[in-house]
């Protein structure tokens, strides 16, 4: 589903660091490797004649070179795999730009729009995320002043993120108002309620910015990370 009221902001297309990472950390290991064998021959140079290093000391100490080469080799290797997953993640948070994602978050936004023949209609939607199975869901719909407008329900309710439309009824078969509101989620299972169940609002994608704390949804409520969109819509 598209947020027609969302106008698309071009983001920059994530610049590859993966070979400039690659590469430096690669000078870094010759460069720590070079001053090993440096502190190993001015070692050799200056021993004892009467008392040279034994073999022993030198594998050990080659031997130790080895390990830590070994090391940084795969902290480059790790370090160039997540440059890589961030900029995977970039581009692919590039395409959720002017869509709707549900997100952890109690807020309901009422619109009503009118067709062609100039009859309106009100929709909202929003979500419910189950961690656990439960026997059944309440979902009650409150208006700025606190009052249950509307109550939904759900029975046998499987693990999952469920996306409900609210088409603007109340429970007195009235319309309610375009505007905002909140709702209130209540799963039960063997007659104990769900402490597992979360409220899932709806954001609209405006842009992504990257930097030091990863790749940000810019949306209509705010930031949010990748891992915080529950469904795209």
């Amino acid at each position: 589903m598209t947020i027609s009221s969302v106008i698309d902001t071009p983001v920059a297309a994530p610049v590859n660091t993966t070979n400039t990472t690659s590469s430096k950390s690669t000078d870094d290991i010759g460069a720590d490797q070079d001053k090993f064998m440096k502190l190993l021959v001015t070692q050799l140079k200056n021993q004892d004649p009467l008392n040279p290093m034994d073999n022993a000391a030198m594998t050990s100490q080659l031997a130790q070179l080895s390990t830590v080469t070994g090391i940084n080799k795969v902290n480059a290797t790790l370090e160039s795999l997540r440059t890589d997953q961030a900029a995977s993640q970039s581009l692919t948070a590039t395409n959720l730009i002017g869509k709707g994602v549900l997100v952890k978050g109690a807020g309901v936004e009422l619109s009503t729009s009118t067709d062609s023949d100039g009859k309106s209609s009100s929709s909202s939607v929003f979500g419910v995320d189950l961690a656990s199975p439960a026997e059944s869901v309440t979902i009650a719909i409150q208006d700025q002043s606190g009052a249950t407008v509307r109550t939904m329900s759900m029975k046998s309710t499987d693990v999952g993120t469920y996306p409900i439309t609210w088409d603007g009824s109340t429970d007195a078969k009235t319309a309610a108002p375009a505007g905002s509101y909140t709702f209130t989620v209540k799963a039960v299972s063997a007659g104990k309620t769900l402490t597992d169940a979360t409220a899932l609002q709806l954001a609209a994608v405006a842009s992504v910015s990257t930097g030091s704390g990863g790749v940000k949804l810019n949306t209509s409520l705010g930031q949010f990370a990748m891992s915080d969109v529950k469904e795209v819509l």
